[in-house]
């Protein structure tokens, strides 16, 4: 099988995200629950996992960086921390329901920051004439999930801080690839996946923070335990329960894994294959793709559209020629209205460090095939 569908999440994993979940299983129980040897052992590797993140995104304390299951559970407990029903919150034209669905539950007035997809000037516009008349919150993803679009998210913050507005960043397609610094931008909070950009497992994330948060679940934490409101110091307050150990350890495997290679040279090869694939798949009757130009401006995500054929017809048809993609609206109707693509979506292709050029051609093949 070809895997195209890194944007959902990163199927395939460096070896040694495997070894170390086993590992965990093996040898791990629950941190802060004992003294004996397995506990200590996952109080040492859930250590090292939060100073390896703390150190790759900027961020001044280990105790900052939360473990959650998701970008989304990370999101929610960011929206919720910040914003109250009826607060004003500016976001971008491209986010993630993860963001959105938050927001309206709570009653937010959302307020669209539009702008034409790889064009930042006109994004940047957008967002200096909401904040001028004033908001309560700014949340913003970092690259689209559906175009692969890297938003002038350093530009957007810098607004932000001279407004004085808090800023939360959905860094669910960024994490692992683009720069993210949680002290240089100012954020309030960032989310990330694990399982994406991050090489770890499904059911782990991470959240940064640099605001006071309001808890979405209470339970015991191994500390405090003669109180009965959460602790007040982080990351206790965020994490309740028993923490997903094998998980996390996939994480810290996973997070070794994007430092030694690098995040600049794992974003050089997503976009260079991004370019591959626009240039091959452009030439090919009826289908559309959605790039930059300037491949700076693009992560590694490509969508496309063919010609009088339903998107979810297209991936199911490469589904049969073995390879995995993903089509439809991709849980963004936002990023689909502002491109213009919400009545017929998209099949997305997304890349990982473990995609080659061979495979690109391979999906051009197939659909130049299916379209005989």
């Amino acid at each position: 099988m070809i895997y195209f569908d890194s944007a959902a999440t990163t199927f395939q994993k460096p070896a040694s995200v495997y070894r170390a979940v086993a590992r965990a299983m093996q040898t791990m129980s629950s941190p802060g629950r004992g003294g004996y040897a397995q506990a200590r052992a996952a109080e040492e590797m859930i250590f090292r996992c939060r100073a390896a993140a703390a150190e790759l995104f900027g961020v001044e304390s280990e105790e900052q960086v939360v473990f959650t299951t998701s970008a989304t559970h990370g999101l929610n407990i960011a929206i919720k921390s910040l914003i109250h029903p009826g607060d004003r919150v500016i976001v971008s034209g491209y986010e993630h329901n993860a963001v959105t669905r938050p927001l309206h539950a709570l009653g937010a007035e959302i307020i669209v920051a539009g702008g034409s997809p790889f064009d930042p000037e006109s994004i940047l516009r957008s967002f200096a004439r909401a904040i001028a008349v004033g908001a309560d919150a700014v949340v913003c993803t970092h690259a689209s999930n559906v175009f692969g679009y890297i938003l002038p998210i350093e530009q957007i913050a810098a607004l932000c801080r001279s407004a004085r507005i808090p800023l939360i960043v959905d860094a669910a397609q960024s994490a692992g690839i683009l720069p993210l610094d949680l002290c240089a931008l100012g954020a309030a909070f960032i989310a990330m996946p694990g399982h994406k950009g991050l090489y770890g497992p499904q059911g782990t994330g991470l959240l940064l923070c640099a605001r006071r948060t309001q808890p979405l679940l209470e339970g015991g934490t191994g500390s405090e335990s003669l109180i009965q409101d959460m602790p007040e110091f982080l990351p206790d307050r965020l994490e309740a329960g028993t923490l997903n150990v094998p998980g996390i350890a996939g994480l810290e495997a996973g997070l070794r894994f994007v430092k030694t290679v690098g995040p600049q040279r794992l974003l050089r090869h997503e976009q260079a294959l991004v370019q591959q694939a626009a240039q091959q798949l452009s030439r090919l009757p009826g289908i559309t793709c959605y790039h930059a130009q300037n491949t700076a401006l693009q992560a590694g995500v490509l969508s496309f559209t063919v010609q009088g054929q339903d998107a979810e017809v297209v991936a199911q048809t490469l589904s049969e020629r073995g390879i995995a993609v993903r089509a439809g609206l991709h849980c963004a109707p936002f990023a689909h209205k502002t491109a213009g693509t919400l009545d017929t979506g998209t099949v997305r292709v997304s890349f990982s460090a473990f995609n080659r050029m061979q495979e690109v051609e391979t999906l051009a093949h197939a659909l130049r095939d299916a379209g005989r």
